[in-house]
């Protein structure tokens, strides 16, 4: 299991890659919002969102230099859940921030504060700032909303809950760059207000993603049972490898877990069969990589249940 299986050692390349662009492009984005961001609440905001689309960039790259690695005396079970940990970092650092901004913005629009943008000297002449807000805006939606088109096909390859995640981030940047929009705009007409309410619906979306994201990384690290990618529901192929498992193992106890990309299965009860099915036949039309490693626990090894 610590070895990449020959079936997604492209994608994962490819996925690196993607993930070294998104560093590259939002590092750009991060600029543009950050020389225009003036004093809107709305800007920084989305700024900060930005700049926490790295996370999971950062995470998964690190992930996938121990994926790989041989276990070692310390780890003998080898680093395959590297990405778990790193996907409820991810989590936790959304979750923070979202809580952060959500006070920040909901204070300010308690407090009325009226932000102020300034008009700029550019060539002699003077521009609102407003309108180069607006236009760092529009490129802070288009570059993650291409990169998070090529992420979400590769992640759904890898089963990868990091990559996933962050395509999802990046896909719905959208919502956020037009909030941000409409809240310069809001202040352009005198609706000073219209900033802070932005500024609070982009909270709202960064602590959403952060929460949900945290509650599937709990799951995994507890070894609950496997979960869909797009959701906190039990994932699809993880359901129909049980049934399989407890159709030809009736009188078994069948259970699952996930070790990062990968699934974990035991049949309690059972002898340890002469003639195992091949993966393939387990796993029929899913993919056969995806299952790691299937155990069996005689009647007379299975321990008796802590009640305490």
């Amino acid at each position: 299991m610590n070895r990449l299986p020959q079936e997604i050692r492209k994608p994962f390349r490819r996925a690196k890659r993607l993930e070294w662009w998104t560093l590259f492009w939002m590092s750009t984005v991060i600029a543009a919002m950050f020389l225009t961001m003036g004093g809107s609440q709305a800007m920084r905001s989305a700024l900060f969102e930005d700049i926490l689309s790295l996370v999971p960039a950062i995470t998964f790259l690190i992930a996938a230099q121990f994926e790989p690695k041989s276990p070692t005396d310390k780890y003998p079970f080898g680093f395959v859940r590297v990405n778990s940990l790193a996907f409820l970092v991810a989590a936790v650092a959304l979750t923070a921030v979202g809580v952060f901004l959500l006070y920040e913005s909901a204070m300010t629009l308690l407090m009325a504060e009226h932000p102020t943008v300034a008009p700029v000297k550019i060539g002699g002449h003077s521009i609102w700032m407003g309108w180069l807000m607006i236009a760092a805006l529009t490129y802070s939606i288009v570059v993650p909303v291409i990169i998070g088109r090529l992420k979400l096909p590769v992640a759904e390859q890898l089963y990868d809950k990091v990559l996933h995640t962050d395509a999802l981030m990046q896909k719905a940047d959208w919502q956020t760059g037009l909030a941000g929009i409409v809240g310069i705009l809001g202040i352009y007409f005198g609706y000073w207000w219209a900033d802070s309410a932005a500024a609070l619906f982009i909270a709202f979306s960064i602590l959403r993603d952060g929460l949900s994201n945290m509650g599937k990384a709990a799951a995994e690290l507890l070894d609950g049972a496997p979960r869909d990618l797009t959701g906190s529901c039990i994932s699809p192929e993880a359901e129909r490898l049980r049934q399989r498992l407890q159709r030809i193992w009736p009188s078994g106890n069948v259970r699952l877990r996930e070790s990062g990309r990968y699934l974990v299965g035991t049949v309690e009860g059972i002898h340890p069969p002469d003639d195992l099915p091949d993966l393939e036949e387990l796993m029929g039309e899913d993919p056969s990589w995806r299952l790691a490693r299937l155990s069996f626990s005689p009647p007379e090894m299975l321990r008796r249940e802590d009640v305490g």
